[in-house]
């Protein structure tokens, strides 16, 4: 089983029982917290990803971890724990992502990636935003990005569909119907 399919079912799982008590968002930021704290400090992360620190000193740490952020859920308490005494806390940023992304499948809401050859103002940003939501038949979260490379215009992927309205793309569609008719 890949690492990606266990996080898939980790995540899965706390899906379901959190989603049945109505905490959702807590447990979403409290897993999005414990994952940002080990991501932001090297050595604590070196210690989850070794195999040579034994279980127990990982279960012992994560207890610690949680005891010091007071506010952490019980069921996400119960599956950092279990995934320190499984030796399997490597999985977490794969865990929290994939928690993430079915939160946002419930509430409905899609990301969205735009692609602009400039920066977006906060007017644009709005007005892309709002024509993706209508699009995609749910609300969307952009994250914009600059390439100059795509000359003008914009890139948008929304989900699994791509929208290329760039000025690179057009270019590349008269460049082939040129070819064609010779």
């Amino acid at each position: 089983m890949t690492a990606r399919t266990m996080a898939r079912r980790y995540s899965t799982a706390l899906f379901d029982v959190v989603r049945k008590q109505g905490s959702l968002e807590s447990a979403e930021r409290d897993l999005t917290g414990i994952r940002d704290l080990v991501e932001g400090h090297s050595q604590l992360r070196k210690v989850f990803e070794t195999p040579a620190v034994p279980a127990q000193k990982k279960r012992a740490l994560v207890e610690a971890l949680v005891a010091a952020a007071a506010s952490t859920s019980p069921e996400v308490r119960r599956l950092l724990v279990m995934l320190a005494e499984r030796d399997r806390m490597a999985l977490l940023p794969e865990i929290a992502a994939a928690f993430s992304e079915r939160t946002m499948a419930a509430r409905r809401v899609m990301p969205a990636e735009v692609v602009t050859a400039i920066p977006l103002d906060d007017a644009r940003r709005a007005a892309v935003s709002k024509a993706l939501s209508a699009a995609a038949g749910s609300e969307v979260t952009l994250t914009a990005r600059v390439d100059p490379s795509i000359i003008g215009g914009i890139i948008a992927r929304v989900g699994s569909t791509v929208y290329d309205a760039s000025v690179t793309r057009q270019l590349e569609k008269m460049r082939q119907l040129l070819l064609e008719k010779n």
